[in-house]
């Protein structure tokens, strides 16, 4: 599972594959190849567990002579990596105990079998001292649960990884921690925190096990859009120098963040309907891809109306390159639900904003809450003088 500079944990490009694989809007023609790079993966590193589920699933067909032929290497395998152990124990040091109990548990994720990898770690952690050593195997901890998806798995082991660091531990493997916790919180919909995240570690990415660097400035810009106001998104995002040496690689991603930023919004939504196909088929946005596609309308819907005290919806209409029956439609919605501070009048085809005053609403609640204490101690007095 150790990775090089640049270079993907297989796992996790597996478990892309297998995504895709299941995934209704990808072409039958592209899930045949998937499914036959999917079988080598697994037929190439004896992976019968994860086989076997895939068996059960009817993603592939099953061969029972390959998978107790996988049995038997795998048994042969265990049997050799417990007979260092043993060998370790009577004959050498910790560290190499520790070491031949580490090989065993990256056997056991190399072959897919969960459970076991899990296990087998925690006796690794036993036998290991040093902080730093005991955060590479949170981070093995933390791949296995990206692999499986197992919030659960995550989030304890991020807990687990931030007690660590209390007690030491060196800046590269902090950095890398925060990529860990950002693609956690991206996953789970906590958009804002992940772009924080994400951006505090976007000169010090070293991550390459999870995904390459481009696909990292792919989240970076994703969750900073509908996460940070126009100022922060122009000195975090559009002139960071990292992120502008690589968004012109990704299709349509420059489009997508200049063309919001510089308030042109036609080209805007043709640069949108270009990335809503990379969201739909990435494994970790798919989820929450309803949800993102309406909080981007929401702020670029913002971002016009804030202009305006009044404008007709046939301008808005002609600005975004849509039809007045679509804005109509569209922000009728947002506006029922709350998420845009305007009002629609219909007779003369006008939208009129009605923008928060944050300063009244700071009042407006001062008065309630006082009122609601001065009640409180109405009571308690009367109690204290019967």
């Amino acid at each position: 599972m150790d990775s090089e500079e640049g270079t993907q944990q297989p796992h996790l490009v597996l478990a892309h594959k297998l995504f895709l694989l299941r995934h209704p809007d990808v072409q039958d023609i592209e899930k045949v190849r998937l499914k036959d790079e999917v079988f080598a993966a697994v037929k190439s590193d004896d992976m019968a567990p994860l086989y076997e589920t895939l068996v059960a699933d009817l993603v592939l067909e099953r061969d029972q002579g390959l998978l107790d032929s996988m049995r038997a290497k795998i048994d042969e395998e265990i049997k050799k990596l417990d007979e260092k152990i043993a060998d370790a124990q009577e004959n050498l040091g910790e560290s190499e105990v520790r070491e031949a109990n580490l090989a065993k548990s990256l056997y056991f994720i190399r072959i897919g079998d969960k459970e076991k990898a899990l296990e087998q770690l925690k006796v690794t952690e036993s036998k290991t001292v040093a902080v730093g050593q005991k955060m590479d195997l949170v981070f093995y901890t933390l791949q296995l649960g990206f692999f499986y998806m197992d919030f659960d798995l995550i989030s304890k082991s991020i807990d687990k990884a931030k007690s660590l660091f209390e007690e030491g531990g060196d800046w590269e493997r902090k950095n890398r921690l925060k990529v860990y916790e950002g693609l956690y919180c991206m996953s789970t919909r906590n958009f804002k925190k992940a772009a924080d995240l994400f951006l505090d570690s976007i000169s010090t990415f070293t991550t390459y096990e999870l995904f390459p660097y481009d696909k990292f400035i792919f989240y970076t810009v994703l969750t900073s859009i509908i996460s940070l106001d126009r100022v922060s998104l122009k000195q975090r995002v559009v002139d960071a120098p990292e992120i502008l040496t690589v968004i012109e690689k990704i299709p349509y991603l420059s489009e997508f963040l200049n063309a919001l930023y510089d308030c042109q919004y036609k080209s805007f939504f043709v640069a949108f309907a270009g990335l809503t196909e990379q969201i739909k088929l990435d494994r970790y946005l798919q989820p929450h891809f309803r949800y993102f596609m309406r909080e981007v309308r929401i702020v670029v819907y913002s971002q016009f109306l804030e202009s305006y005290k009044s404008v007709t919806i046939e301008a808005m209409a002609k600005a975004f390159g849509v039809t007045v029956e679509f804005i109509d439609l569209e922000l009728s919605r947002f506006i029922a639900a709350g998420k845009l501070h305007c009002k629609i009048d219909k007779v003369v085809g006008v939208l009129e904003t009605n923008r928060p005053d944050a300063k009244n609403a700071l009042y407006q609640a001062t008065i309630k809450q006082g009122d609601f204490l001065l009640n409180r101690i109405q009571k308690l007095s009367r109690v204290i003088d019967l």
